[in-house]
């Protein structure tokens, strides 16, 4: 192998030293100048919302407030309430009165009078039952003897000074109201011997009873 081609790796790598020992001279120094120069000023950037504590900081002693002195409460005068003495009257003394004896005249004998009395007048009730008087007798209505209805009907009439009838009212219900109506309805269409009073007609109230019965064959 000729001489010159084992020589080259060589060479090589000798120029590889030197170069990396340069740059780490030159490294160097450029460190040792850095180092050597002043250290710039600090900035030093405070917090506006830092908070700061303090220890062993002995507390201000607590100030107890000073209340006002309040008056004294003065206890409001009572008044003893005045008594007006209430005089009773005696009422006066009322003497009973003395009854002087009055003396009885002598009673003389006179002729006795004789006393006219009128004969009485027969006060007469109101009457509808005259067979003149006609009076129809009041209607069964059909749909209470379908039901069966019965009762019986007591009004309180107004009988007029004339024999007319006047208000009608019911007295004592049936118990039901279709037959007290049909009964209510019939008596204002009768007529009536008036009451008599003194020998006058007069007005009057009377009860009138109305009976509804159904009658039961084979009874």
């Amino acid at each position: 192998m000729p001489p010159f081609i084992t020589a080259l790796p060589e060479i090589r790598y000798a120029e590889r030293i030197c170069v990396v020992a340069l740059v780490v001279v030159i490294h160097t120094g450029v460190i040792g100048i850095w180092l050597m120069q002043p250290a710039p000023p600090r900035v030093v950037v405070v917090s506006e919302m830092s908070v700061s504590v303090l220890t062993d900081v002995h507390p201000l002693p607590a100030v107890q407030p000073v209340m006002p002195s309040l008056p004294a409460r003065t206890e409001p005068h009572r008044t003893e309430p005045v008594r007006v003495p209430v005089i009773i009257k005696s009422e006066p003394h009322v003497a009973e009165p003395v009854v002087a004896p009055v003396a009885t005249p002598a009673i003389t004998s006179s002729p006795p009078v004789a006393q006219v009395v009128a004969a009485p007048l027969n006060d007469t009730e109101p009457d509808y039952k005259a067979s003149y008087l006609n009076n129809p007798r009041p209607n069964y209505p059909a749909v209470a003897q379908r039901m069966g209805w019965q009762g019986r009907v007591l009004l309180r009439v107004e009988v007029l000074s004339e024999g007319a009838c006047g208000e009608v009212s019911v007295l004592r219900s049936s118990g039901h109201e279709l037959l007290d109506n049909a009964a209510m309805y019939a008596v204002k269409s009768w007529r009536f011997v008036p009451a008599r009073h003194a020998g006058q007609s007069v007005t009057q109230w009377f009860s009138v009873p109305i009976v509804f019965a159904l009658e039961r064959g084979g009874e």
